[in-house]
C-alpha cells in the first residue's frame, strides 16, 4: 500500500502552523473566513451549455423528471476541438447540514464548490451529480436512495449514463474521469462509485474530502448490506483523501487495518470547517491537491 503525507516543507508555507496529525479539536484549527476566497463559483443558469457558463441540465432517459446536474464547460473548451477533456464529476454532501462555525450545506447539485475550485474553472470539465430517491423520480438532498434501505443503484444508473453523456457529447476524456465529493459525497465515491465491477473501472482518481466510507458507521449501513470493505477491493484508482482538522487519521487507521492495496495521498486542509468552501481559497493543501491532479491527468492521458 503507498501512503503519502503532505511533506513538511509545503505544510511549512502554511502561516498557521497547526500541528496536523495530532490529536486536536476542530476549534485548534483556523477558520475558511480567516482567509479571503480567490474564486467564485458560477452560478448555475437554465440555458445552454458555452464555454465558461454553468447550467443546469436532465438527462435524456430522465426527462420529465425533477432530476437535473450541473454542467460547466471551460472557458478554453470548444465544439469543433478534437481534444478530449479531464472530467471532475462532484456529489454534494447532506442537506439541512449547519453548524456553529457557520458552515452549511443544502444538498443540492447547485450549491456544490469543490470542483471548480480543484480546477480554477480551467482545463476540465465540471459536473455535479444529484442523489436520487428510491424510485429515481426525484433528487434527494438527504442521502440516497430512501430509507431504510438506501438503494444506491438509481444514483449509480444515472452516474454511469452521465459519464458517458459527458464523453459522447462534450468531448470528455474516458480515461480521465476524477469522481470527488464532500461529506456524503466523500462516502458515495465508494458507495455509488464502487457500486459495481463496471463502474469502478471508470475512475482514473477519487478524491473523497471528510468522511470515509467504512471508518465509523453510517445509515445506510443496514443489516444485509454490502460491507465497505468488499466495495473498497474494487478500487482500482489512486486516491486523494482530505478532511478538515485531525480526521485523516482515523482513515489512515482503517486503511492499514483494511490491507488493502493502493494509492492513498492525505492531504489535511488545515481548516477547521465542514465545508467544502475551504478549496475557494489558497492554502497549500489545495496546491498540494491540484498538483496530485496534474500528475494524475498526465499519467492518465
Amino acid at each position: 500500500m503507498n501512503y503519502v503525507r503532505t511533506t513538511g516543507a509545503l505544510l511549512a508555507l502554511w502561516i498557521f502552523g497547526s500541528a496536523l496529525w495530532a490529536e486536536e479539536s476542530p476549534s485548534d484549527y483556523p477558520d475558511i473566513r480567516s482567509v479571503a476566497p480567490d474564486l467564485i463559483v458560477p452560478r448555475m443558469e437554465a440555458t445552454d451549455p458555452a464555454p465558461g457558463r454553468r447550467v443546469k441540465q436532465t438527462l435524456p432517459a430522465w426527462a420529465g423528471r425533477n432530476i437535473y446536474h450541473s454542467l460547466y464547460l471551460p472557458k478554453e473548451w470548444t465544439v469543433s476541438d478534437d481534444r478530449r477533456w479531464p472530467v471532475v464529476i462532484e456529489f454534494p454532501g447532506n442537506g439541512g447540514y449547519h453548524n456553529r462555525y457557520g458552515d452549511r450545506c443544502t444538498g443540492k447539485p447547485e450549491d456544490c464548490r469543490f470542483g471548480y475550485g480543484l480546477t480554477g474553472g480551467k482545463r476540465a470539465i465540471w459536473v455535479c451529480a444529484p442523489f436520487l430517491n428510491a424510485s429515481g423520480k426525484a433528487i434527494t438532498v438527504s442521502w440516497w436512495g430512501d430509507g431504510p434501505n438506501y438503494d444506491p443503484e438509481p444514483t449509480a444508473a444515472y452516474l454511469e449514463a452521465l459519464t458517458t453523456h459527458l464523453c459522447a457529447r462534450f468531448h470528455g476524456d474516458p480515461d480521465r474521469l476524477l469522481l470527488t465529493g464532500f461529506s456524503r459525497g466523500a462516502l458515495a465515491c465508494h458507495v455509488i462509485g464502487l457500486h459495481h465491477d463496471t463502474i469502478a473501472k471508470r475512475w482514473c482518481g477519487m478524491i473523497p474530502y471528510s468522511h470515509y466510507d467504512g471508518v465509523r458507521s453510517w445509515p445506510y449501513q443496514t443489516p444485509g448490506s454490502e460491507l465497505p470493505q468488499r466495495r473498497l477491493r474494487r478500487l482500482r484508482c489512486p486516491q486523494a483523501i482530505c478532511h478538515e482538522g485531525a480526521g485523516l487519521k482515523a482513515t489512515e487507521r482503517y486503511l492499514q487495518e483494511a490491507g488493502v492495496s493502493g494509492s492513498f495521498t492525505f492531504i489535511p486542509t488545515g481548516f477547521r470547517n465542514h465545508s467544502d468552501a475551504w478549496i475557494l481559497r489558497p492554502s497549500p493543501a489545495r496546491y498540494q491537491l491540484r498538483h496530485w491532479l496534474d500528475h494524475l491527468w498526465a499519467r492518465s492521458d
